[in-house]
């Protein structure tokens, strides 16, 4: 482990967060919940996640697992909670959560719509009945109504739906998965926004509501600019590669050892960039005077560039131009990323020196700033402080254990 890389330890001793207070009750699992609790959790909050007897099922999916065999994939989004085990599916289960819920702030769950409602926890009828100050966020596919109403969705499977494949890739290709699942982090992100601006509404009203985050919208909603240019065109966008739709070059180009990519977006770093390559008529070039030249011109323009830049170690050229205001930069796999001295300096790398490592805080707030002040939660190990701090007795709280409503250990 580098030596720069900030441990849990010393993140510990920074500030609570800008949520100190804001008490989360997370009935999320797999991906997009438990980003959003995790933000919230890193600045802060409190986050009980409830499991169900079987746990997160994103605890087995790897490999990679650690030696006690937690899985990378859980660890990466549910530090800073406490696990509490809970069968939802017993009346003395849902009795629990609604003690949770007395002095909550938020609920965020991702059930298929419609099954709180079963369980006689709906929000118009229910919750925001008797929990008047609550605020309930849904993440679901597609929501609850229309013509993909209340069907599950998945990350790629709604890549697909969306658009989003149709314009990722190559023409050689085809259609192609973000290599990240963009849309289940982008509802995460969403769903974080609209709670947050739910709590700044609730300060003027005193009141809660229900917010309807959907993986659907989340990814209709990134497709900028491709989807903007098909309503003032009506022109279908096609695959393009690497290659930006609207501007050129903007692109990768080979150099010497890797690729880098450019991303030029004016006449001025036109300019800079060929004057940099040892090119410089290339800016007063008939074909590549402005971006509406050089868009109509891509392959000319790749080929002059490539000739040029075989020259040109790509790490080295990458931070040359970017002294010179052109946007530009090496194609680093993700061990460079790890190890790069700026994601070590941006603290983007935690750990915990007990085999908990994973990405940092990316949000740096200067009074309050966020933390990783604890590792992911083993199922269940924060059931029986968090059925005490609730109002149980310790009686109480072993026959919860033993009748099968909490648990502190998997159910496999």
């Amino acid at each position: 482990m580098s030596h720069e890389t900030d441990s849990l330890l010393s993140l510990a001793a920074q500030s609570s967060g800008a949520l100190q207070g804001l008490k989360v009750i997370d009935l999320t699992r797999v991906l997009g919940g438990p980003y959003c609790t995790m933000i919230l959790a890193d600045h802060g909050a409190t986050v009980i996640k409830v499991e169900p007897p079987q746990g997160d099922e994103t605890r087995d999916w790897g490999p990679p697992f650690r030696e006690d065999g937690e899985s990378a994939y859980f660890q990466g989004v549910n530090r800073n909670k406490r696990s509490i085990g809970l069968n939802l599916a017993t009346e003395e289960g849902k009795a629990v959560l609604r003690r949770l819920l007395e002095d909550a702030d938020v609920l965020i769950e991702n059930f298929k719509p419609g099954t709180l409602e079963k369980w006689g926890l709906g929000f118009d009828d229910v919750l925001s009945k008797t929990y008047p100050r609550l605020i309930h966020c849904r993440v679901t596919g597609f929501g609850a109504t229309g013509p993909l109403g209340g069907f599950p969705g998945y990350d790629a499977v709604i890549q697909a739906m969306s658009g989003m494949l149709s314009v990722n890739g190559s023409p050689e290709s085809g259609p192609v998965r973000v290599g990240t699942p963009m849309v289940d982090m982008g509802t995460g992100l969403n769903a974080a926004i609209a709670i947050l601006m739910a709590i700044v509404e609730r300060s003027r009203s005193n009141q809660g509501q229900f917010l309807d985050i959907t993986l659907y919208d989340s990814a209709v909603a990134l497709l900028h600019p491709q989807g903007n240019n098909y309503l003032m065109s009506g022109k279908a966008p096609i695959i393009t590669g690497n290659a930006h739709p609207n501007i050129y070059p903007y692109d990768t180009f080979k150099c010497m050892d890797k690729e880098i990519f450019l991303a030029v977006g004016n006449n001025g770093q036109w300019a800079k960039l060929v004057e940099a390559l040892g090119a410089p008529e290339l800016a007063n070039d008939p074909r590549f005077t402005d971006n509406r030249n050089r868009s109509e011109n891509r392959a000319e323009v790749k080929s002059e560039l490539e000739a040029k830049l075989k020259n040109f170690k790509c790490d080295e050229l990458a931070t040359e131009l970017l002294k010179k205001g052109v946007p530009a930069g090496p194609v680093n796999s993700i061990p460079e990323v790890m190890e790069h001295p700026h994601t070590l300096h941006r603290k983007m790398r935690v750990s915990d020196g007990n085999g908990y490592n994973a990405l940092g805080v990316q949000a740096k707030l200067s009074r309050t700033p966020g933390s990783a002040r604890r590792p992911p939660p083993f199922f269940g190990a924060d059931t029986r402080e968090v059925l005490l701090e609730s109002g149980y007795s310790d009686t109480e709280i072993e026959n919860l254990i033993s009748n099968g409503t909490a648990f502190i250990q998997r159910q496999k």
